[in-house]
């Protein structure tokens, strides 16, 4: 018979390995020694201390499942219960008790991480929620499309929450989608719409100025183009492919009118400038007639010099007030010198103003002597009074007989 401290075979062959509950039978062995049936137990003992330790590592360092875990736990276990090995089955026993302690720990762990997961992923698709129906109401399409569009690669790399709740903010984050798509349809619905209805507007413009663009018609031609680019900017604009072939066609149908008009104007304006240039010799011609001494030479050679000034045309619009007012002072100051002439030589006028000149100087002459005869009684108030008068009457008569200068007389 041979043994060891876990184990003995009896003298039939019999293997038994000592537990804590007593001696337990491994097994029968019949093909060598009972020291080679030791042997054999005990390597077999020593490959459940291996898959054990084995299992303890995975455990620890691996994400193995604590529902795989436990299945080996319990595979190890019915080895070790099934007492085919010799040695400590026991202290087996007891690493896999322990083991089953950290799967358990473990399992609790995991639960709590994946509730914390869970709460996370709830808080955070409730966020995307929130910011998807706030975008749904946004008139930003581009930005807000790709928004939509991120958080929707987001919402999927986010773990599911319960069926039901996960329906439900699916629910509300589809719809919000949903909305924005639609708006945005609407949206451009409309403004295709309207970018008709722009192309037919401006289709019928570019054909107006494209017929006005030969008229020589200037002014109300020039103040039509520009009512039709009026037109043109309230309109909006057309759709892309139609908006710059029709801009281009405007656009070059009032460069032929303006082109045209302004070789027109520039050769009218190189004439104006020669009208000028002659109009302002006349105006120099006109205005040596002055200071006027022949009032009938005068007035024959401004004549001659009027007549040559309508026979030229027209000059530049911002030169005519200059150069015309130079011919409108020689004119006026004739007008005064005929003026002049008329009253010296006009004999009611000179009657009219000698009578007059008599009458205020006999008042001057009567008002003297009345000074004088309140003088001589005392009466200094009643001189006063006369002499204020006879300032008054003074005044007069220098006036009248400065007109009466003017006839000569």
């Amino acid at each position: 018979m041979s043994s060891d401290p876990w184990g003995r075979v009896d003298e039939t062959g019999t293997v038994y390995v000592r537990t804590a509950d007593g001696e337990k039978v491994v097994g029968s062995w019949q093909a060598g020694s009972p020291d080679e049936a030791l042997a054999y137990f005990e390597r077999k003992y020593e490959g459940l201390v291996v898959e054990i330790g084995l299992l303890e590592k995975r455990v620890q360092t691996t994400d193995l499942s604590a529902k795989d875990a436990q299945i080996a736990i319990d595979h190890l276990r019915e080895q070790v219960e099934a007492h085919h090995a010799v040695g400590d089955l026991d202290a087996l026993r007891a690493r896999l008790d322990k083991l089953v302690g950290s799967v358990d720990a473990r399992r609790e762990e995991r639960k709590v991480q994946r509730a914390k997961q869970s709460d996370e992923a709830r808080h955070s698709k409730e966020a995307l929620v929130v910011e998807a129906e706030e975008l749904a109401q946004s008139d930003q399409w581009r930005a807000a499309g790709e928004r939509l569009r991120a958080l929707v690669d987001t919402w999927k790399g986010l773990p599911r929450l319960d069926r039901k709740s996960d329906d439900e903010l699916w629910h509300r984050f589809s719809h919000a989608r949903s909305a924005f798509s639609k708006r945005r349809k609407a949206h451009f619905a409309q403004l295709d719409a309207q970018r008709e209805d722009a192309r037919k507007t401006k289709e019928r413009l570019v054909s107006e100025a494209e017929a006005l663009s030969g008229s020589s018609d200037w002014g109300p031609t020039a103040a039509r183009y520009r009512d039709l680019m009026a037109e043109w900017k309230a309109a909006g604009r057309a759709q892309r492919e139609h908006e710059d072939d029709l801009w281009n066609r405007f656009r070059g149908a009032q460069d032929v009118f303006f082109a045209a008009r302004g070789s027109v104007f520039a050769e009218r304006d190189a004439e104006q400038s020669e009208n000028l240039k002659l109009k302002e010799e006349l105006a120099e011609e006109a205005e040596k007639l002055l200071p006027i001494t022949d009032l009938k030479a005068a007035r024959a050679a401004f004549r001659s010099i009027n007549e040559r000034w309508e026979a030229i045309g027209h000059v530049p619009r911002d030169a005519r007030p200059r150069v015309e007012g130079r011919m409108h002072a020689v004119d006026r100051a004739l007008q005064d010198a005929e003026e002049n002439e008329w009253r010296r030589t006009n004999p009611e006028a000179r009657a009219r103003a000698e009578g007059l000149t008599g009458q205020l100087q006999a008042a001057v002459d009567k008002l003297r002597a009345q000074i004088e005869q309140a003088r001589t009684a005392g009466n200094s108030s009643k001189a006063e009074k006369l002499e204020r008068e006879l300032e008054g009457r003074q005044a007069l008569l220098d006036q009248a007989l400065k007109g009466l200068q003017e006839f000569g007389g």
